[in-house]
């Protein structure tokens, strides 16, 4: 818990991809063998999230099913069906020859991968032998390669049917087991995330272990479980399986060892994949400016920074890189942005002096001649930020990076994912999700990424979202299963690239939105016709998110990458286009709070507050050093949510004392794009869906 200063005034998922040329041009000469990245040994804890993201092994520990993994992150955004950056791979071995010439066999892929090309980053020092052998079968596969249309399986989730109708949703947030948490002199250990993990549903239940390091657990379900340390960090992991829990177990004390004998860790495999974004980069090498810069054109949400730093590249293919990701726009690189040297990027300067900028700093500290130094971590929660249960939701499927969520009025809880067609409604009771297949269009465009981006469940219980890469609007009736409405945007006519996304309705069911640039819009979803447009004055641009009160009256949004705000009053039409006071601020999503104030996260690493009175901006800063936010959320008492997207911490901010409360999750992410706040709740309950795969449910003891 903290209190900041405030002022008042009047990349693109997968930084780490192939890219084009693949097999069109012959591979570089290479003196000597090839230098494959150090294996690394087994994992000590199996259950440590984070871990399986890191190594890529959230599908699989190794064989043709991890390769696809290893495809999707490092290949697919250059070698996908719907682009034309990069050649197809598959059926590659099919082929009598590469594009260069040469045979195709498992020699001659691999020497392609390891020297890159003129346009492909060199991935010489990013791939383990290990990381090779079992990319290379996945090509040799024939389901190479990877298709959003059937993402792969997810081992974790076990929930194979919904609970019977009468089954409880449990309420209670205490009454459950109990322990405590010392070190081995005996000592308590205060906020340590203490987790049991059902047998029967894998949901994960994580509390916090107190001053007197003692812990209890909400009441759970009697049965088997396994007790662990959730991101133990400094600690050494703690694992105990088939536990038995039936009411208030009382467990067996937990004692934790140290990693190092001094404060600062090891930079092990196991360690770093548990650094958040902002421990990264406390712990690596650089100047203000090459943080600042680093920050604001790759910490913009679309990925977190362990997915960049886990790698190792030349400078020639870090250039690669980071070109591809500034100018991709947010999709597998099919339009591509061509800056021109006076071009401006999200920090109003020239793009090609910023990309070189990143480009040598990252050869300079995640090059092949970098080193890891011991590292330094931030603290863990003390007081008021150790009292809330997070508990974690397995989803059917991975690679989805999944995006938005939203509560309806039976307690089902709705998930977007972005690169898939599959939206799907989670029963928190026992962990089920109903999956439903968003049918293709009648006189759909060929070759467009299918995905979703908002949901908003209406008051009929409607699941309303967004086909952002076709700009579509489309609503599904669970009850029956079927699409009851769809249309596309007027105004977004571009497909591939982030089109129509985060719309808002408001309680009569219009929806207002600014994709098409020339101003806010209100949409009639009966007609799909636009029947009202408030042009900007100042902004120019589509903002990012649209936020609307539920009467309809004020709508906010702001564009990204930029210092302006924008309010409108629909009765009259007055808009207020305001500045933020700061150069960066790119106001992301966000919502109204019962006093009619605006609220947004600040991707430029702040809270941003519009006065619905006095219409003066308010920017208040977190506690903890390079955080960015995607998102602000009010409850219904007032006070702020917002998902530190580089902390591994959620944001609880209380405007009226300006009093943070830092709630640690049981991963290094926090990565929420869209919050839902269950306040029919006391105290109340706060849903999110991870980037990286999983939906959280965070309940305050207060």
């Amino acid at each position: 818990m903290s209190t900041k200063k405030r002022t008042t005034t009047g990349i693109v998922l997968g930084v780490i991809l192939a890219a084009a040329t693949w097999l069109a041009t012959p591979s570089r000469p290479q003196a000597g063998p090839p230098q494959a990245a150090a294996e690394h040994k087994a994992l000590q804890d199996d259950y440590q999230r984070s871990a399986e993201i890191y190594n890529f092994q959230t599908s699989a520990k190794s064989g043709p099913q991890r390769g696809e993994e290893i495809y999707y992150f490092k290949c697919w955004f250059c070698h996908n069906q719907f682009a034309k950056t990069g050649p197809q791979l598959k059926d590659l071995y099919k082929r009598p020859t590469l594009g260069s010439g040469g045979p195709v066999n498992d020699a001659t892929v691999e020497a392609k991968i390891r020297n890159g090309g003129p346009l492909m980053p060199s991935y010489r020092h990013a791939l383990s032998d290990a990381d090779m052998r079992d990319l290379l079968s996945y090509i040799r596969d024939g389901k190479c390669c990877f298709d959003s249309e059937s993402p792969p399986p997810n081992p974790r989730y076990v929930a194979t049917a919904p609970p019977p109708a009468n089954a409880p949703l449990r309420t209670a947030l205490r009454g459950g087991p109990q322990g405590e948490v010392r070190n081995r002199n005996g000592e308590p250990l205060e906020g340590i995330g203490v987790q049991l993990i059902a047998a029967k549903t894998a949901i994960r239940t994580t509390v916090y272990s107190n001053e007197d390091g003692k812990y209890e657990f909400p009441a759970l379900e009697t049965g088997p479980y396994t007790l662990r340390v959730a991101r133990p960090l400094e600690y050494q992991p703690y694992v105990k399986e088939a536990v038995r829990i039936e009411g208030p177990s009382k467990l067996e004390g937990i004692v934790l060892d140290r990693t190092s004998q001094t404060e600062f860790l090891p930079p092990t495999p196991e360690i770093l994949s548990q650094l958040t974004g902002a421990e990264w980069i406390l712990n690596i090498p650089g100047t203000g400016e090459e943080k600042r810069v680093f920050s604001l054109t790759c910490g913009f949400g679309c990925h977190s920074y362990q997915q960049i730093f886990r790698n190792r590249y030349d400078e020639a293919s870090w250039r690669h890189i980071v070109q591809r990701m500034t100018r991709g726009g947010g999709s597998p690189l099919i339009n591509m942005g061509r800056p021109t040297p006076e071009s401006r990027d999200r920090a109003g300067r020239p793009t090609l002096v910023d990309e070189e900028l990143l480009a040598k700093w990252l050869a300079r500290v995640r090059g092949p001649g970098s080193q890891d130094q011991p590292l330094t971590y931030l603290p863990r929660p003390r007081g008021a930020a150790t009292r809330v249960i997070v508990t974690e939701y397995e989803l059917p499927r991975t690679l989805l990076a999944p995006h938005d969520v939203h509560g309806d009025s039976k307690g089902i809880i709705w998930y977007t994912p972005h690169r898939s067609p599959y939206v799907g409604g989670l029963d928190p009771r026992n962990g089920f999700v109903k999956e439903f297949r968003i049918p293709e269009k009648e006189n759909d465009t060929p070759d467009v990424l299918p995905g979703t981006h908002r949901v908003w469940v209406d008051q009929d219980d409607i699941v309303w979202f967004s086909e952002p890469w076709d700009a579509y609007l489309t609503a599904l009736d669970p009850r029956t299963g079927q699409i009851v409405r769809r249309f596309k945007v007027p105004g977004s006519d571009r497909p591939n690239s982030p089109g129509f996304n985060n719309f808002a309705m408001d309680a009569k069911g219009y929806v207002y939105d600014s994709r098409s640039g020339n101003g806010v819009t209100k949409i009639d979803t009966k007609t799909g016709q636009v029947i009202q447009t408030w042009p900007w004055k100042k902004m120019g641009r589509q903002t990012y998110d649209n936020t609307i009160t539920p009467d309809g009256r004020y709508w906010a949004g702001a564009p990204g990458g930029g210092n302006l705000i924008g309010l409108l009053d629909t009765t009259t039409g007055q808009m207020w286009e305001l500045e933020t006071g700061t150069d960066i601020s790119s106001g992301s999503r966000g919502a109204f709070d019962p006093q009619g104030n605006s609220w947004f996260g600040g991707r430029g690493g702040m809270l941003i507050k519009i006065d619905i009175k006095t219409k003066r901006v308010t920017k208040y800063y977190p506690p903890v050093p390079y955080e960015t936010f995607y998102e602000a959320l009010p409850d219904k008492n007032g006070e702020v949510w917002a998902g530190g997207l580089q902390s591994g911490r959620f944001m609880r901010f209380n405007p009226k004392t300006e009093r943070w409360t830092e709630y640690l999750m049981p991963e290094p992410y926090a990565h929420n794009r869209r919050t839902w706040i269950d306040n029919s709740t006391n105290p109340i309950t706060v849903w999110y869906v991870d980037q990286e795969g999983y939906l959280v449910r965070i309940q305050p003891l207060e």
